[in-house]
């Protein structure tokens, strides 16, 4: 059974077979030959070219020189425009060397009388700098602690240029760094890769705490319309500085003003105040509390909340405004062990509500009124009859005021009453305060005779009070009358006394007035006393008459009991009227008692009934209480202790006197005041101090303070002081006071001390105990560690009785601290800490030890050594751990990283802070820290700058194809890598795509840290594949858990259209054993990588007269960029290059040319010729009808053919190169596609020329032979052949007649060289 793929190819073959048939015949009956194209097959245009530019010119020929008409086709044909009958083409659409560096195109050319003639063009385009560098993944931000060292480096940025070569190249550099100034631009800089470095020191507190770097990215430059320019593009790199935890919390939001009525209830949130701890990576607890005293509000210590706790008045308490001091305070103490607070003033506005209603006050100096006061409801003012309208009532000075404020204190005035008719109120409405007036508004009604009087009642209404809406104020208006009245006393005399010495402005009389009916000024009553010579002694009050004294000196009743005087009325008119005064003086009380005599009395302590007589007289008259005298003891300090006969003066005391009574500074004295008055009005007194001097008697024992002391005396000291007893003794006289101190003999021990008295004051002494001299204690051979003693304490009043009183007394003796604390164990065990740890975990605790009873051991931290793979790695781990001083280590950082530092060494020591002698410290020590690394960085591919190409055809199963490169952050088992593949997919360039597996494997290796993955061919490949392999690398670590990352590359496929076959002359060993001279000569000239896919003998099908020694070579031509070249580009870029040329015909390279193409199978063959023909009998009659037709026209052609004859007689052993056409065919090379832009080629494509051509083509063709012009060495050089490779003999068998009238021409010639000869010999069948 023939298999699907053969038959569809015998279809396809079948099918191209009949539609050349009929082309054949056609061209035949038509006797016209189609043009060819004569120019070159590619083209190099650059990038930056501008539209509507002429790039090139198609070029063809026709023999029978008809007119021509070209397009350009084919997918790509879109970036042309070409003038159809001159062939010129221009750019229609701009070219993008990053986007597509090589296209190909279908020219087409037509005589309109035979089908259209293609030829493939291959469109290179070149690089111009026509992009920019783009920096990547922006905007960049980083945060940078204010401590990181100099030189570190902070970020890195990457800059990416599409264009190629040194256009293509990225240079970075810093332009400004703002704040921009001379100091920040030094601060940073950036490496050749991008990385920013900090140059110098930063500082959260005293410099900026963020800078804003402008990055510029500028190419290598590059030709761009052809001027050569560079390309630059910037970035901004915004970098933070990060604060260490040592500033103090800050409010946010201030100021704080917050607002509560005043009627709310306690607990009503007023504000809130909110502080953050400025360190941000600390975010300590922050706890609030008022500072200043208040009642009235409080606030939530952990919210902030201020509410109210009182009742609020804004009248009263406490007012419109409060200011409260609010302390944020931080929970922790900061980095330098203080208490981390701010303070903020919170100002609260206590708002008005309407809880007051409107009163009236009497103001004379409005607006400066006091409204402090009781308001008034009662005014009184004046206004002469019959005033004018509008005319204000005078002296009123009304004042209206409502505390409350704005709408709550806005009322309307309004006048009711008897009289309101006759006046009204001004203003009508008030805002807060405001002089009222009461207007006149009726003249007729004030009238005089009708009512002197008025009276109108003022309404303040408060409209936004609904409860107590009102107030009322009663004005009293007094009219103005006409002088017709004089003015009258109501008595014509009047009886007046006065006290003697009465002081000037002593009234005598205010009651006595004279009347006027009249009102006004002619009401006004001015009062004077008559004769003159009376004002030396009294005075009156021109305007109330009242009587005064002017000068009381001269009123003694002594002297003048009597005094007579006139009192005179006068209005402001004139008249005047007058009364008779008699004014009598009153004796007065004017003389003190006088006591006669000291009083000093001397008493023994303990003396009962004692008794003195106070004597006192006074002045005044016996027979008044002016001279009657009393006794009485003033208040004192010994005032209890006596009593007084209040009328005879006998002092008496209640009782003993006790000496130790009075202070011991008085001396025994008791002083007592008595007081001794008259019964007068007013009464006068004085007063006498009586002294009792109280003798003391020892009557008082001496008292310890304590009956039990401790003391403590440190071990190895003599004679030093141990402490003090103190007892008292209560007698105040130094003879009966004194104490005397000794130790009971009795004591244990007691032989050690020696006890010595000293008296500090009268009746207080200390016993001092001393340790005897040359006596030390040693704390440890002691058992009991102290001493007990009993110590006497005895005074003597040299009677020969003695009082005593005892006390004990405890005497420790102390340990002396005096060695010095040791860690344990020493040196201290290393620990290790896994980079990950949490923070603030404690991981150690460490310990130490002191032989001393009493120590306060502290732990220090010294120094902090930071390595990484025993090198120094300076001071990155400086804030890694934390030591407190009770041994605990905790983890003080984020930022361990076993990458950057896998040693921390602590110095340390531990410092008793109760040694006494010696050194206090321990040794130092060093404990070693190892950061455990945590597989916490998974592996990370190195960017892929190669392009991996594949040749199916000769990709031997383990040849390598590509190869990945990771690395990983970590170490040890964590950082080592095995690839994997996890995905094959074979993406067609119809963008269909097949998965496999197995096809390809990879192979690890190491290099150091670098770890390499080699993709190597695991199974055969399918070389029909056109297309590329999409492969997916896993890079996975060891690390428990593992982590991975992977990466896709592409793997372009060259399929059997770009093998490239190479005829040597040379045998087949000469050619192996050259190869490798072959291989470089070829790829110095087109600048590839040579694959050699076969070396082998010529095939005998293949020329077979010229087969015989010859050496075949195919071969494969590949850019770095996965380009295949086809032969006529080969074959292009050899000649180009002379010296490879002249290396490669030395070598013995005849001829290059297409590979052979596997032809179908003979079956497959006859299959499709039989269906091909069955098609063909159906054109039959038509064939046959236009070949009769045609006869003259074919005639024609064979006389041709004989010129061409003539012509080929001719033709030099060198002749001219032609254009890039399959020589001995009227067909050109249909370039295949090119595996990285993935164009199609079709596989099923025939490249037997000769079937193509019709007869008459063929025979014109047969002198078409293009040659490769050899260097120019001598006659004797051999020319590089370009043929169709192949090509078969007549199917008969006989030789073609233009073929053996060129032998018998060249029979003729002189014989030329043998490769000229085989030259020459070169023809194509039909």
């Amino acid at each position: 059974m023939i298999p699907y793929e053969t038959r569809c190819f015998g279809l396809s073959r079948m099918l191209w077979l009949t539609g050349t048939l009929l082309c054949i015949f056609l061209a035949e009956a038509s006797g016209n030959t189609a043009p060819r194209f004569d120019m070159n097959s590619s083209f190099t245009l650059p990038e930056d070219m501008p539209l509507r530019a002429w790039v090139f010119k198609l070029v063809a020929v026709d023999a029978d020189h008809d007119e021509l008409y070209y397009t350009i086709e084919g997918d790509n044909a879109y970036y042309f425009a070409v003038d159809h009958r001159t062939g010129n083409v221009t750019l229609n659409r701009k070219l993008d060397y990053e986007e597509t560096k090589t296209f190909l195109v279908d020219a087409g050319v037509t005589d309109n009388k035979n089908v259209m003639v293609y030829k493939k063009l291959t469109i290179i385009v070149t690089d111009r700098n026509d992009n920019k560098p783009i920096f990547q993944d922006e905007p960049y931000f980083t945060d940078v602690p204010e401590n990181t060292p100099v030189g570190s480096p902070i970020f890195r940025v990457v800059a990416v240029d599409d264009d190629s070569a040194n256009a293509g190249r990225v240079y970075y550099s810093i332009e400004e760094v703002n704040p921009n100034n001379v100091e920040n631009h030094q601060l940073f800089s950036i490496l050749y890769n991008g990385t920013v470095v900090l140059n110098g020191s930063l500082s959260y507190n005293n410099k900026s705490t963020f800078y804003r770097i402008k990055i510029l990215a500028t190419d290598g430059g590059g030709l761009l319309n052809g001027t050569f320019i560079y390309q630059n593009n910037t970035a901004y790199l915004s970098v933070t500085v990060v604060d260490v935890a040592d500033l103090d919390p800050q409010f946010l939001g201030e100021p704080y003003i917050g607002s509560v009525p005043e009627d709310c209830s306690p607990g009503t949130s007023v504000i809130k105040v909110f502080a953050i701890d400025r360190d941000k990576d600390v975010n300590d607890i922050i706890y609030y509390s008022i500072t200043n005293t208040t009642s009235l509000f409080t606030i939530d210590n952990i919210t902030g909340v201020l509410t109210v706790n009182g009742n609020l008045d804004r009248e009263g308490v406490p007012g419109e405004e409060v200011q409260l001091q609010v302390v944020a305070r931080e929970k922790d103490l900061n980095i330098y062990h203080q208490v981390a607070q701010v303070s903020t003033i919170v100002t609260i506005r206590v708002t008005d509500i309407n809880d007051n209603t409107p009163q009236f006050y009497w103001c004379t100096a409005y607006p400066t009124c006091n409204f402090t006061g009781p308001p008034e409801t009662n005014f009184t003012g004046d206004i002469e009859e019959h005033a004018s309208s509008r005319t204000p009532v005078a002296n009123l000075n009304i004042v209206a005021y409502d505390p409350d404020k704005g709408s709550n204190g806005t009322f309307q005035l309004s006048l009711q009453g008897p009289d309101a008719l006759a006046f009204s109120v001004s203003p009508q409405q008030i805002v807060n305060e405001g002089a009222v007036q009461v207007l006149v508004s009726s003249p007729g009604l004030v009238d005089y005779e009708e009512t002197p009087t008025m009276t109108v009642e003022i309404v303040a209404n408060d409209t936004g009070n609904t409860n107590d809406c009102c107030s009322f104020a009663m004005v009293t208006i007094h009219l103005a009358d006409i002088n017709d009245h004089r003015p009258e006393f109501k008595q014509n005399d009047y009886k007046l006394s006065v006290l003697e010495e009465s002081p000037p402005g002593t009234v005598v009389s205010s009651d006595i007035t004279a009347t006027d009916p009249d009102t006004g000024l002619y009401g006004e009553i001015t009062y004077q006393l008559l004769p003159a010579s009376i004002l030396s002694t009294f005075t009156v009050n021109a305007a109330s008459g009242t009587i005064l004294v002017a000068n009381g000196s001269k009123l003694d009743w002594g002297l003048r009991p009597v005094y007579y005087a006139t009192l005179q009325a006068t209005d402001g008119g004139d008249l005047s009227g007058s009364t008779q005064l008699e004014i009598s003086v009153i004796d007065i009380n004017n003389n003190a008692p006088i006591v006669t005599g000291s009083y000093n009395v001397f008493v023994n302590e303990g003396q009962d009934n004692i008794t003195v007589e106070i004597q006192a007289t006074d002045k005044d008259d016996p027979a008044t209480n002016n001279s009657r005298l009393r006794f009485e003891i003033l208040p004192g300090e010994f005032s209890s202790n006596f009593t007084i006969n209040p009328d005879t003066g006998v002092l008496s005391s209640k009782g003993s006197l006790d000496r130790e009574a009075i202070p011991l500074e008085l001396q025994g004295e008791m002083v007592v005041m008595i007081l001794v008055h008259d019964l007068g009005i007013p009464q006068l007194n004085t007063t006498v101090k009586v002294t009792f001097l109280v003798e003391d008697r020892n009557d008082n024992a001496p008292r310890f303070n304590s009956s039990y002391y401790e003391f403590s005396v440190r071990e190895r000291l003599s004679g030093i002081f141990v402490g003090s007893v103190e007892a008292t003794d209560a007698d105040q006289t130094e003879i009966n006071n004194r104490i005397s101190f000794l130790i009971v003999e009795s004591s244990v021990g007691s032989n050690n001390f020696l006890m010595h008295s000293i008296c500090q004051k009268s009746g207080w002494c200390q016993g001092n105990l001393h340790l005897a001299p040359g006596v030390e204690f040693d704390y440890d051979l002691m058992n009991p560690k102290f001493f007990s003693l009993t110590v006497q304490a005895e005074n003597s009043d040299f009677g020969g009785k003695v009082d005593v009183d005892t006390a004990v007394v405890m005497v420790n003796v102390l340990d002396v601290n005096d060695e010095s604390p040791a860690l344990m164990p020493s040196p201290p065990k290393s620990i290790e800490v896994l980079e990950n740890v949490t923070l603030h975990e404690v991981i150690a605790v460490l310990e130490a030890t002191d032989v001393d009873t009493n120590h306060s051991l502290l732990f220090q931290e010294l120094a902090v050594t930071c390595s990484k793979d025993s090198a120094s790695a300076g001071n990155i781990c400086q804030k890694w751990f934390h030591l407190d001083p009770n041994g605990s280590l905790l983890v003080s950082s984020k930022e361990i990283d076993y990458e950057v530092c896998d040693l921390v060494e602590l110095a340390l020591r531990v410092k008793d802070e109760f040694t006494e002698v010696g050194d206090p410290y321990s040794r130092n020590e060093t404990l070693k820290i190892f950061i455990v690394d945590v597989n916490d960085n998974p592996p990370k591919f190195l960017h892929i700058t190669d392009t991996f190409v594949v040749i199916p055809e000769i990709a031997p199963v383990d040849l390598q194809v590509a190869v990945v490169k990771a690395e990983d952050g970590d170490s040890g088992v964590n950082s080592e890598i095995s690839f994997a593949l996890s995905r094959t997919v074979f993406i067609q360039d119809s963008e269909v795509e097949l998965i496999y597996e197995n096809l390809f494997k990879v192979v690890t290796t190491a290099e150091k840290d670098l770890y390499i993955g080699s993709i190597q061919v695991a199974s055969n490949l399918d070389s029909s594949l056109k297309g590329r392999y999409q492969v997916t690398v896993e890079a996975k670590d060891h690390g428990m858990p593992s982590l991975n990352s992977s990466e896709s590359l592409d793997i372009f496929t060259v399929d059997q259209s770009y093998r490239v076959k190479l005829e040597f002359s040379s045998s087949l060993k000469e050619v192996q054993d050259n190869s490798n001279a072959i291989k470089i000569a070829l790829s110095a000239a087109t600048g590839t990588t040579v694959h050699i896919a076969t070396i082998k003998q010529a095939s005998s099908t293949f020329r077979s007269i010229r087969a015989s020694g010859k050496t075949v070579m195919e071969a494969y031509f590949i850019y770095s960029n996965g380009t295949a070249l086809g032969d006529r580009l080969v074959t292009a870029l050899i000649e180009n290059s002379s010296e490879a040329l002249t290396q490669l015909l030395s070598l013995g390279l005849s001829l290059v040319g297409p590979a052979d193409i596997i032809e179908p199978s003979k079956e497959n063959m006859l299959f499709g010729v039989i269906a091909g023909l069955a098609g063909f009998v159906l054109l039959l009659l038509l064939i046959t009808t236009l070949t009769i037709i045609c006869m003259k026209k074919s005639h024609t052609r064979k006389l041709k053919a004989l010129k061409a004859l003539k012509v080929a007689s001719m033709f030099s052993a060198s002749p001219m190169q032609q254009g890039p056409a399959i020589p001995g065919t009227n067909q050109y090379n249909k370039e295949g596609a090119n595996p990285v832009l993935g164009f199609t080629l079709d596989p099923t494509m025939d490249l037997v020329f000769e079937e193509n051509s019709s007869s008459e083509v063929a025979s014109l063709n047969s002198l078409d032979v293009n040659m490769v012009d050899a260097p120019e060495s001598g006659p004797a050089s051999p020319a590089l052949k370009q043929g169709k490779v192949g090509a078969q003999s007549q199917a008969n068998g006989r030789a073609e007649p233009l073929k053996a009238a060129l032998e018998h021409h060249n029979k003729a010639k002189p014989k030329p060289p043998e490769c000229l000869k085989e030259a020459s010999n070169h023809t194509t069948e039909v």
